[in-house]
């Protein structure tokens, strides 16, 4: 296991550096080398602390928004909400909301290192409470603009992924699935859901998203499933059924691991032409600005992608003792690297007919934002184009500007989906909107 630096040294750089920005250090790599099928692995680097570089959450000024790529239109769908995170659309058109947070954990609060982290997260606009919520979003009139907002579910438990199977709702709380009821053009589910199956949570809960996605044929669920920790410092008795892809039946309930070694993922998604089940992984922090990159990759039944202990397929993380070479040795390596500590966690797959015909099929990638880099990773929307149903070039930025001229967060992206229309929404939990991406004088996405 893992040993967590000793108290006197974080006091130390408490004490003696400040801002926290001070500790930890810097990238070296060049612009675009963390990105792609083969991305650039130094050795890790040993610090003090690791890097704490945090973007002050301060929300957009009035009339500010996002800056969209060129050849793209980026307006308001909704605002005023309360720290969106993932967003589902529904058959009519009718476009749903999760306005969450983490949970109490109480084992989380633990330690010097934990109240580090507590303060990081509070900058970075993530210690809100939990509004426990799904909200409804339609937009009647078909400009662009949700003009109807109906509370559509509460009394939730940190909720993340959703999916619909024929008029049954589907929401993975942190600790479990629910189902409910839905017909067609309900703006408020009031009956009690029924549990479908636990996940893993519990008093620490370090990752406590839990993202969702129905198989295309609808029998089964796929829900993911964080690590406990960073990189194993708490034991590996505290990981089961985390860092992996869990798969459920969704009559029974039953629930078998799908997929394992997957740190952090999340944006769980199935590619339109080869029916592969995707996700985006967020890797391990505290070995340096350039390591490790959070990725996306095709998962496969059984496969095992090395966490905790290696990180793009073979490459040895030392820290965690004891090591399980067999484990290594079958490590399976990412399809595509989404660059270091960007905290990738929304994926949707292009659907739509509305964006360029080099578009089809490639994947829309929300961007959190990193807290422990330098310089800044993320905080951004990407496009990453497919061919033959796998990665196929370099990323396009498709929304930026998130980040101010001081280098404080406006606005954080996470979960991404189409419209029916086609158009790509984004929610934002800093700037509590949800952003909708057009072609620029395309009228008919909106209509």
């Amino acid at each position: 296991m893992r040993r967590s630096l000793p108290t006197s040294r974080l006091a130390l750089c408490l004490v003696l550096v400040l801002p926290l920005a001070a500790c930890g250090d810097q990238s070296n790599l060049a612009k675009g080398e963390d990105y792609g099928a083969s991305p650039k692995l130094p050795e890790p680097a040993n610090t003090l602390l690791p890097t704490v570089n945090i973007a002050k959450a301060v929300g957009w000024p009035e009339g500010a928004k996002p800056k969209p790529a060129e050849g793209l239109a980026v307006t308001a769908f909704a605002k005023g909400l309360d720290h969106p995170r993932t967003i589902h659309v529904l058959p009519n058109g009718d476009v749903l909301v999760a306005e969450t947070n983490a949970p109490e954990r109480p084992e989380e609060g633990k330690g010097l290192k934990r109240r580090i982290a507590e303060y990081v997260m509070g900058q970075a606009g993530a210690r809100t409470p939990s509004a426990n919520r799904i909200t409804l979003l339609r937009d009647a009139d078909g400009d662009g603009v949700a003009e109807v907002r109906n509370t559509f579910l509460e009394g939730l438990n940190s909720p993340f992924g959703m999916a619909l199977v024929g008029n049954e709702f589907y929401v993975a709380n942190t600790d479990g699935i629910m189902r409910f009821p839905y017909n067609p053009g309900d703006t408020r589910i009031t009956a009690a859901g029924e549990k479908v199956a636990d996940l893993p949570a519990g008093p620490l809960n370090h990752h406590w998203t839990k993202d969702l996605v129905a198989s295309p044929d609808g029998s089964k669920l796929y829900a993911t499933s964080g690590s406990n920790s960073n990189a194993a410092e708490h034991g590996m008795a505290v990981e089961e059924n985390r860092a992996a892809v869990i798969e459920v039946d969704r009559q029974s309930g039953a629930t078998r691991l799908f997929a394992s070694g997957l740190r952090n993922p999340n944006g769980p998604a199935f590619h339109p032409e080869t029916g592969e089940l995707w996700v985006v992984v967020n890797e391990r922090d505290e070995i340096g600005s350039d390591l490790v990159p959070d990725y996306m990759t095709s998962v496969k039944d059984g496969g095992f992608y090395g966490w905790p202990y290696s990180y793009y397929g073979q490459h040895v993380d030392e820290r965690v003792q004891p090591q399980r070479p067999e484990l290594v040795e079958k490590a399976i390596v990412p399809d595509y690297a989404l660059g270091n500590h960007t905290a990738s966690l929304g994926l949707a797959f292009n659907t739509s007919d509305l964006f360029s015909d080099q578009m089809k099929g490639g994947a829309f990638v929300g961007q959190h934002g990193s807290w422990n880099r330098k310089p800044r990773s993320g905080y951004k929307v990407i496009f990453v184009p497919f061919e033959g149903g796998k990665p196929s070039g370099p990323p396009r930025d498709i929304l930026t500007g998130f980040l101010n001229a001081d280098e404080q967060a406006q606005g954080r992206p996470v979960g991404v989906a189409l419209d029916n229309r086609g158009a790509l929404l984004v929610a934002d939990d800093v700037g509590n909107t949800i952003w909708r991406v057009t072609p620029a004088g395309d009228q008919s996405a909106s209509r």
